[in-house]
């Protein structure tokens, strides 16, 4: 029977500011996740299901607005 606890999981830059935020089941990716550039900024963020894309990701300029979202094809 497979252990469904969720992990939390983070990962800074080398500078110690935080690069990416999620959370793991099973080691992989699942839920919301975001990742960050160097000053802080939201640079891209999406959802996981057992370590796929899903959904829609958003990418954001340096000012934080939204500029591209990607729509994840499912898997056939």
């Amino acid at each position: 029977m497979t252990d469904e606890t969720t992990t939390p999981f983070e990962k800074a830059h080398r500078d110690g500011s935080p690069w990416v935020r999620g959370q793991t089941v099973d080691d992989l990716p699942t839920g919301y996740w975001e990742w960050f550039r160097r000053d802080g900024t939201r640079l891209r963020s999406g959802y996981f299901e057992a370590g796929r894309q899903v959904g829609e990701w958003t990418t954001y300029d340096r000012e934080g607005k939204a500029y591209k979202v990607t729509r994840m094809k499912p898997k056939s």
